[in-house]
């Protein structure tokens, strides 16, 4: 009776009525919430003509945010990596008290809201806050130093999130047997971890790099909002578009959909080339 229904109920789902349906879904889904926003932003960005545009993304404030933006990305991906790297190593190598809290720790970002974040450095940093405005002698808010501290925060959990699992998965053996054979940990490190973690790392690097870049909230506490200082380009975004500056407003809103597509077009590759590692090795194991 249940191997009926279970037969029954599967070739109802895997019929091609409904997976006509729910493609047809899918395909109406992602081209209303995603293509269509995506497209509509470049033909703003391109509808008063593409000199305009260029005058328009030139401006001392439009480069300015677009430098911020790079600058605080290219700090706060190497520091999350690293971080990752040893988080995922401690969490995966060693057994301690608090390990089953930690990660949940780690993936807190992931639930609380980014403004509760930059109000916590406000409470920190702040003229009345526990370190002070300028602890080691640098300002944190209203500075790139607390734009950073807020971006961390918000994209500290997508390395981890990558390494964990992999780490685990593959276990320790190799990692003993290299260490055995007399390797020091960085040679560990080097020829026999990171060759088996290369592409999760790198999936979760490009994860980090497109949160850093598009991220607004905690930003726009700590930032102050500065126009050619502290407004990163979501920050110059907004403070153009409700400027009624509407072509510099969409075209730097352009400027970040390319590189959110950049890398989406990058982890895809990353994507099939870990399905075209796994086939090789799935062949290799296979082969007489």
């Amino acid at each position: 009776m249940s191997g009926r229904l279970g037969a029954g109920s599967g070739s109802v789902g895997e019929g091609p009525i409904a997976r006509g349906l729910l493609t047809g879904a899918a395909l109406v889904l992602m081209g209303g919430v995603l293509v269509v926003p995506i497209v509509l932003v470049f033909q703003q960005a391109f509808s008063a003509g593409w000199g305009a545009l260029v005058a328009a993304l030139t401006e001392p404030d439009a480069t300015d945010a677009m430098r911020l933006s790079l600058l605080v990305t290219a700090v706060v991906v190497p520091l999350n990596t690293g971080f990752g790297l040893c988080a995922a190593w401690v969490l995966t190598r060693h057994h301690f008290w608090g390990r089953r809290v930690l990660l949940p720790l780690i993936g807190l970002p992931f639930s609380v809201s980014p403004v509760v974040a930059g109000l916590v450095y406000v409470l920190l940093f702040g003229r009345t806050g526990w370190f002070g405005v300028a602890p080691f002698g640098m300002p944190i808010l209203f500075a790139w130093p607390g734009l950073v501290l807020a971006t961390v925060f918000v994209t500290l959990p997508y390395v981890v999130a990558g390494l964990v699992p992999v780490m685990a998965a593959a276990g320790r053996e190799e990692d003993e047997a290299a260490l055995t054979l007399g390797a020091s940990f960085g040679q560990l490190l080097w020829l026999v971890v990171l060759p088996r973690i290369r592409w999760p790392l790198l999936q979760g690097v490009l994860l980090c790099t497109a949160r850093a870049l598009g991220e607004f909230g905690a930003v726009a506490v700590v930032s102050g909002r500065i126009a050619g200082l502290t407004n990163t380009m979501p920050l110059e975004v907004e403070a153009l578009y409700n400027a009624y500056d509407l072509t510099a407003a969409f075209g730097l809103a352009a400027v970040l959909a390319s590189l959110a597509l950049m890398t989406m077009a990058l982890r895809a590759i990353v994507d099939w080339a870990v399905a075209r590692t796994v086939r090789l090795g799935q062949a290799a194991v296979l082969a007489p």
